[in-house]
């Protein structure tokens, strides 16, 4: 369960960094989205 989290994680980070931020706000907000997709997929 660890391992598919992690992957998952991993996977939404790789995701938002390669969508085109341009900017260091929008590379953050992406992380947050991220973040919150991770949280409500682990409750």
């Amino acid at each position: 369960m660890k391992k598919a989290l992690a992957g998952s994680f991993i996977a939404l980070l790789a995701m938002g960094a390669l969508s085109g931020c341009n900017t260091m706000a929008g590379m953050g907000q992406d992380v947050e989205e991220g973040g919150e997709a991770v949280q409500e997929a682990a409750s």
